[in-house]
């Protein structure tokens, strides 16, 4: 086992957080691999003959921190409802609502990690675990360092510790793009009450559990990913059991999970889930948190929620890679992306509460093409199919002086790509400010110069010349001059 150059820099900032914090918090995006990287930090806490104790809140969290510590050697031992556990086990992985009865048994460890910490607030279950083991250094992990609530983590922990963001992950190829659609009249959820900051689930399932909505969805799974393992986040059991009998009437293999489920069941679901036996696989809640299977190449998004967090962990789901699989659909019945942006959109992250009554930050706008129903940032051309938007000013693009009519099919794919490669490229410099980088400009050149040398040599072109990083000098002079928006020789930047 070997770390990913990003992971073993978080455990550097982690390690160096620790000189001067007691308890740090570590933010990572879904897929990133946050359990490898407390796994390996366990494993050089252990083999220094300390105690590590690391908790969660879900059985399938708990199966799949005991599979990583055993991939890097960590003997460890399981606590659970249907386990005593070994407390005095150098390494002990928890269910934390069992662990919180039985403290008293529980020498204090020299490492306590807590998986999924935005729950781990004061008065929380995890919060209560924490205060037991005043001496032990504390490192929580989470993709989502934010709540519902407006609570902040800053009484549980004093420092974070940020890891890569959701566009660099997927720059890198350890994330899959994501693709957005939507339909093309939004939801009205005006009449639907909000309650704790996110709206009443019963009044919410009422809203979305209609056959117009259901059948829209099949409709659009059918046209986009009939072949394509989806799942499908709903608003109730309920909801969850009739979305999948629709999908199953129009001839899917479809069926549902739910937390009430006897253990075996779950697991026979999941089973046949990733076999591929089951095509569409519907759920309320169970797999928004820890739930990893990267052969989900489809989130079916039908609930609603004024929760980022919420949001950031379902379609997280889906974006972990896989071979073969080039990218992800999100299918958004729900106005989630609407409300709270594209998944690979830059976020900050921090400890403290938000206030009350502020809004919440608003996020880049977004538009729904009107011929495909892709999700994509205001651009003039849809990046999918083509589609020029007949809007004044966004119909012509300047030429040499003169004004040139974007009309036939080969003009608009240069445009359309062209568009989103300089989209991308502000959004990742913009990244590479909000880390507080030497040069943010330098550092997002490299990662678009890499994809692109990438992408021609999967086109198998030949060229002729010298070469650096799988470019020529000519391609890269001319691809950074179309990054920057240049017509003339650019300056070299890497």
């Amino acid at each position: 086992m070997e770390l990913r150059d990003y992971q073993k820099t978080f455990v550097y900032k982690v390690r160096d957080a620790f000189k001067s914090h007691r308890r740090v918090l570590g933010v990572s995006p879904t897929g990133s691999g946050k359990t490898q990287i407390f796994s390996f930090i366990s494993k050089g806490v252990q083999d220094n003959g300390k105690r590590i104790l690391v908790c969660a809140h879900r059985r399938e969290l708990l199966f799949q921190i005991s599979r990583a510590l055993d991939s890097w050697r960590v003997q460890h031992s399981m606590l659970t409802a249907d386990s005593r556990g070994t407390p005095r086990a150098t390494c002990v992985v928890a269910s934390v609502f069992t662990l919180a009865n039985r403290l008293k048994h529980f020498p204090p460890p020299d490492l306590l990690v807590l998986d999924e910490a935005h729950h781990a607030v004061i008065g929380s279950t995890f919060g209560k675990v924490i205060s037991h083991f005043p001496n032990a250094r504390v490192l929580g992990v989470t993709a989502t360092a934010c709540r519902l609530d407006g609570r902040g983590l800053g009484d549980s922990f004093d420092y974070l510790v940020e890891g890569p963001s959701v566009a660099e992950l997927t720059a890198m190829g350890w994330l899959s793009p994501a693709e957005v659609y939507a339909p093309k009249h939004a939801l009205d959820l005006r009449g639907i009450k909000v309650r704790g900051g996110d709206y009443v689930a019963s009044e919410l399932t009422d809203a979305m559990d209609k056959p117009s909505i259901t059948g829209n969805a099949v409709e659009h799974y059918t046209r986009l990913a009939p072949d394509k393992r989806a799942i499908v986040f709903c608003c109730s059991i309920k909801h969850a059991e009739d979305v999948a009998a629709e999908f199953r009437r129009a001839g899917y293999r479809a069926e549902h999970i739910d937390g009430g489920m006897e253990d075996y069941c779950r697991d026979a679901v999941l089973y046949r889930f990733a076999k591929g036996e089951t095509q569409v696989l519907t759920s309320c809640e169970l797999v928004n948190e820890g739930f990893d299977l990267p052969t989900i190449e489809v989130a079916i998004l039908l609930r609603p929620t004024k929760s980022l967090g919420l949001y950031l962990q379902q379609v997280g789901r889906a974006i972990r890679p896989m071979e073969g699989k080039a990218r992800t659909l999100i299918l958004d019945h729900a106005g989630n992306t609407a409300e709270h942006g594209f998944i690979d959109e830059p976020r900050t992250w921090t400890l403290d509460a938000r206030e009350k009554k502020k809004a919440p930050e608003k996020s880049i706008p977004v538009r729904v093409c009107p011929k495909c129903y892709a999700m994509h940032a205001p651009m003039p051309v849809c990046p999918k199919c083509g589609h020029v938007y007949i809007v004044a000013g966004r119909e012509v693009q300047q030429l040499d002086g003169e004004l040139e009519r974007i009309s036939g099919p080969e003009e608009i794919a240069a445009a359309m790509a062209e568009t989103q490669m300089q989209a991308r490229y502000r959004i990742l410099i913009n990244i590479g400010k909000n880390r507080s980088m030497e040069n943010p400009e330098r550092w997002a050149t490299k990662v678009m110069l890499g994809e692109y040398a990438r992408r021609l040599a999967k086109e198998g072109r030949q060229a002729d010349g010298y070469m650096v990083d799988g470019l020529t000098l000519e391609e890269r002079d001319r691809f950074i001059a179309m990054l920057r928006g240049t017509e003339n020789q650019v300056e070299m930047v890497v």
